[in-house]
């Protein structure tokens, strides 16, 4: 039997059927099932196909758009297409295109998919695995891809308002340990907290050096920017969260920040998928009756996690009658590590 599908040219831009396309497109056409591991770069994709139970196929390179229109003609024969990748800093836009054509599309958490455990890793390697992986999962192997919760398009918004603040003030920092490394090095001063404020900038500018004056001050220009932006999305992140009830223990931004993160509370179904999602549960070595507690694992969400330790820093200072910090508290004097370890299970207790 000749292969139903589109074949790709050499430059990827256009497509050839085979002679069997035509009448894959009639009624009585059988209908197959093709699963795509894709391996997503910043120019291309490498993609390896399996069509049914075959064997994949050789790994592919198509562009995003050279892509698309693959799998919009096969859906177009009535074909079922099923597509995997993993989570990387391109985000959910190919997902959601994907979606939109009628695929069903799977975005799984990074894992080493080296079957041999040799260290070799390749775009093809990669999509190979994914879709084999991608294969033994729709037969009902559900623990072979770690699917994770693509948000929506909204959600993905109101994240990145908490995401960007965290960039702002993370720059304003940067710039501000810079000047203050610039004035020491060159004139041999000290510059106090928040130099670049403006009361503080028209107290200390006439006593600068005017070579150092000179640069600080541009500098002065971009972190009130920064710092400027950070407060807007800040009262934007406290406005959104207005007249709702919060949760208990928790501020306005806390909140926002949390449920932005979250996207949605309710997907989680009991106290181990909360704890798990935060990446403070300890990691486990278990066997022949022989149990370890090690480190926290951190596979969570490390946003959510920083989050949560901050707000238990600020409980235990302005709400010492908190009964879960009573229980706790006498461990304080076991050590700084100890201390830490405390608060850690502590941030896990106040998410659940």
């Amino acid at each position: 039997m000749k292969n139903p599908t589109p074949t790709l040219t050499q430059d990827n831009a256009s497509f050839q059927t085979s002679t069997d396309l035509a009448t894959a497109q009639s009624p009585s056409a059988a209908r197959h099932r093709f699963n795509f591991g894709l391996d997503i770069g910043v120019n291309d994709i490498v993609a390896v196909i399996q069509c049914d139970h075959q064997l994949p196929g050789a790994a592919r390179r198509f562009t995003r758009q050279s892509l698309l229109e693959y799998v919009r003609q096969l859906r177009a024969q009535g074909h079922t297409v099923a597509t995997v990748y993993e989570a990387c800093g391109f985000g959910y836009t190919l997902h959601h295109q994907l979606i939109g054509l009628g695929a069903q599309s799977l975005v799984t958490a990074p894992v080493r998919l080296s079957p041999d455990g040799r260290r070799r890793k390749t775009d093809k390697l990669d999509a190979r695995q994914l879709c084999l992986r991608l294969s033994r999962y729709r037969e009902g192997n559900r623990h072979e891809l770690p699917v994770i919760r693509v948000p929506t398009v909204q959600e993905q918004r109101r994240r990145e308002q908490g995401r960007q603040r965290a960039f702002y003030l993370k720059e304003v920092r940067r710039l501000e340990n810079h000047g203050r490394a610039l004035s020491l090095e060159h004139s041999d001063q000290t510059l106090p907290a928040r130099w670049w404020g403006p009361r503080n900038w028209k107290r200390l500018g006439p006593k600068l050096d005017p070579w150092v004056r000179e640069h600080l001050e541009s500098l002065t220009e971009l972190i009130r920017r920064f710092a400027g932006r950070a407060l807007n999305l800040t009262a934007q992140l406290e406005a959104s969260v207005h007249g709702q009830k919060l949760p208990k223990g928790l501020g306005a931004l806390t909140a926002a920040l949390l449920d932005g993160e979250l996207c949605d509370w309710n997907r989680f179904h009991n106290r181990k998928q909360v704890g798990s999602y935060t990446g403070c549960c300890p990691g486990v070595y278990s066997s022949s009756g022989l149990v370890r507690y090690g480190n926290i694992d951190k596979h969570g969400n490390p946003h959510v996690r920083t989050w949560l330790i901050e707000a238990v820093w600020r409980l235990i200072r302005y709400q010492p009658a908190w009964p879960a910090w009573n229980r706790m508290k006498s461990r304080l004097l076991l050590g700084a590590a100890v201390r830490k370890k405390t608060i850690v299970a502590l941030a896990r207790q106040l998410a659940i």
